[in-house]
């Protein structure tokens, strides 16, 4: 056990550069008396490691000193970034070791490719939750990716319904979601998202300047909320009680509970309240309303109460 610490406190004073007593505590877990210790021990056992004294002073390590596994190239660096799906290592009790096993490769990488985390965080992003299809894998990828990651304008075909349109692309990213690859790209200067899988033809074009300020899971999570929010194309008048409204962000979509909860009325004398919540559909709205039983009551529309009522005359003719 210590041993391994002694490692990770070696990787995480190569790669951060200097860290304090504090800093390594939380990192390492420990007490700081313990991260004195083991500064000790390395240090008897060779190490050049050193304490700064004063304000933004720590523990560092001599200038040049280094572990001895490198040589890895640039592409190299960066697939073993993309070698794992940190969620679900986690989900099998196997993140320490995940994380582990990245510092002491980051630790390891050369200066020239210290940047490999960065650029694949930059290029890649995996939403990992299953969101409606199967996975699938697009003819073109291979060639998207090349583009990405070589910072790569593109000219391509891409099918929207039944016409093929042109393009020209600066790619920024792709992600990974649930199976299906989408790339994000910037077009006249706006950045748009493209399903992989549409993609007829793709011709690479000149390197061009990256929008470092671009962030792709940020992006991607605006993209992914702007179209949960354009399958809500119905409203729902209901009624609540205190236990439907607050079982309400477990049953209906996310951002369409919260604003369901910030436009509900004055309680009654019973403490129910009236509020509109945004559904895909009568089908989908009507298995919610089930959800919350009698804690609510729909007011409209008037075909989701006729099919609520008939699904109540059901349920009291199954159990009578």
């Amino acid at each position: 056990m210590r041993a391994a610490r002694l490692v990770s406190l070696l990787c995480l004073l190569q790669v951060r550069g200097s860290m304090n007593g504090p800093e390594l505590a939380r990192e390492l877990e420990v007490s700081e008396r313990t991260v004195a210790r083991d500064v000790l021990a390395l240090a008897e056992a060779g190490v050049p490691v050193y304490a700064e004294r004063g304000r933004g002073g720590g523990y560092r390590l001599l200038g040049g000193y280094r572990s001895k596994l490198n040589g890895l190239h640039r592409e190299e660096a960066e697939a073993l970034f993309l070698s794992g799906v940190p969620g679900a290592a986690v989900d099998m009790g196997l993140g320490e070791a995940v994380e582990a096993a990245r510092l002491k490769a980051a630790a390891a990488l050369a200066p020239p490719f210290q940047d490999a985390p960065q650029r694949v965080g930059q290029r890649f992003h995996l939403d990992a939750p299953r969101w409606f299809r199967e996975a699938e894998t697009p003819a073109l990828l291979a060639e998207i990716g090349r583009a990405v990651w070589r910072d790569l304008s593109i000219t391509v075909g891409y099918q929207r319904g039944e016409r093929l349109v042109r393009r020209e692309l600066e790619p920024h990213g792709l992600v990974l979601k649930a199976g299906v690859w989408y790339l994000a790209a910037r077009c006249d200067g706006t950045f748009r998202t493209y399903r992989v899988d549409r993609f007829r033809e793709v011709r690479e074009g000149e390197e061009f300047v990256r929008d470092e300020t671009f962030d792709l899971a940020a992006f991607w999570d605006r993209t992914a909320e702007e179209f949960s929010r354009s399958l809500l194309t119905l409203d729902v008048e209901v009624r609540l009680s205190p236990t439907g409204l607050r079982r309400l962000r477990g049953t209906v979509d996310g951002p369409a509970a919260a604003e369901a909860e910030a436009a509900a009325g004055e309680p009654d004398e019973h403490g129910w309240v009236r509020t509109t919540f945004r559904a895909e559909s009568l089908q989908v709205a009507f298995s919610q309303i089930l959800a919350l039983g009698p804690e609510a009551e729909v007011l409209a529309p008037e075909p989701l109460r006729q099919d609520l009522a008939s699904a109540a005359e059901r349920f009291a003719a199954l159990y009578r």
